[in-house]
């Protein structure tokens, strides 16, 4: 398996605990939700070049309004990502999905921006910034985009590693003339949910790592570093919906905060570098890694068994 052992084995625990919570409370999932809906329409966006703040992009999404200074276009990226993500959670219990299903997101996604390419594979090659990779031909690309639908409705394997390979594969091939990123966070999420896991969110913090795992994994044609990637974002969800569903709310510690408790005299630095490489259940809210008193002490107990 391509997943990192140790988030692997919380993320299970984590998701065995979420389920446990079920049925969940409708009123402060549908806050969660719509806080979801913001927060990935935000950064999708924004890993993409668009210049709305967060606050901006709830302000268009909840209160219809239009923000000075800012392009017709970044209003309706904004307006259409969120569009796109009701769809693709229409899609989440459907028995199968197919390419008209997949067609249909792309085509919410480019919706008035570019009209006669929304929903269409690409009749031009492309080239993507920043790299020296060079996707497949027009010819080739709705041939391999059948893989892609086949992994979207397939069952066995792990399925973090399974929506990380759908993701990889999907930019791999670029068959969009534009729009693809924001497709392929849809698809990868849809995915997800499709398995049991609630949404991930890939932050605009982490563009440059989140690139760079995509070109690492394409180099190596080996998936394990984008979805050790994913894996992350998987734990950071599952920790803000165990947080937000769950009866009690835990206290997140900034990692300064966490090293002034260490029973072991792990400075900030070193929990820093526990928390970049998943070997602590950290997780990020904006540019700050956070971790809670548990999943300090469940970390350094498990290191000191280790050590006897």
């Amino acid at each position: 398996m391509a997943l990192e052992e140790r988030t692997y084995e919380r993320i299970l625990r984590k998701q065995e605990a979420l389920d446990q919570l079920r049925p969940f409370n409708q009123g402060a999932l549908h806050k969660l939700q719509e806080t979801f809906r913001v927060d990935m329409t935000y950064n999708s966006n924004a890993i993409e070049g668009n210049s709305l703040s967060l606050s901006e992009t709830k302000l268009v999404l909840e209160e219809g309004l239009t923000i000075g200074g800012k392009t017709f276009k970044e209003h309706l990226e904004v307006t259409n990502h969120a569009k796109a993500i009701d769809f693709v959670e229409s899609l989440v219990n459907k028995k199968e999905i197919v390419e008209i299903d997949v067609l249909n997101i792309h085509a919410l996604v480019l919706d008035r921006i570019n009209p006669e390419n929304a929903g269409f594979y690409r009749i031009g090659g492309v080239r993507i910034s920043g790299t020296d990779y060079i996707p497949p031909s027009t010819a080739k690309v709705p041939h391999l985009m059948k893989e892609i639908y086949r992994l979207l409705n397939i069952k066995s394997g792990e399925p973090i590693e399974t929506a990380a390979i759908i993701h990889q594969k999907f930019v791999d091939i670029h068959p969009f003339i534009d729009g693809n990123g924001r497709t392929a966070r849809l698809l990868l999420n849809l995915y997800l949910m499709r398995n049991g896991y609630p949404p991930v969110i890939i932050l605009q913090v982490e563009r440059k790592k989140y690139i760079r795992t995509i070109m690492q994994s394409r180099m190596e044609n080996n998936i394990t570093v984008f979805a050790n990637f994913v894996a992350k974002a998987v734990e950071r969800s599952l920790d803000i919906y165990l947080d937000s569903l769950g009866t009690e709310s835990k206290e997140y510690l900034t990692l300064a905060e966490a090293a002034k408790i260490s029973r072991n005299g792990y400075s900030g630095e070193y929990l820093s570098l526990l928390a970049r490489t998943g070997k602590i259940g950290a997780i990020k809210f904006g540019r700050n890694w956070k971790i809670t008193k548990e999943a300090l002490s469940e970390y350094e107990i498990m290191n000191e068994r280790r050590r006897d």
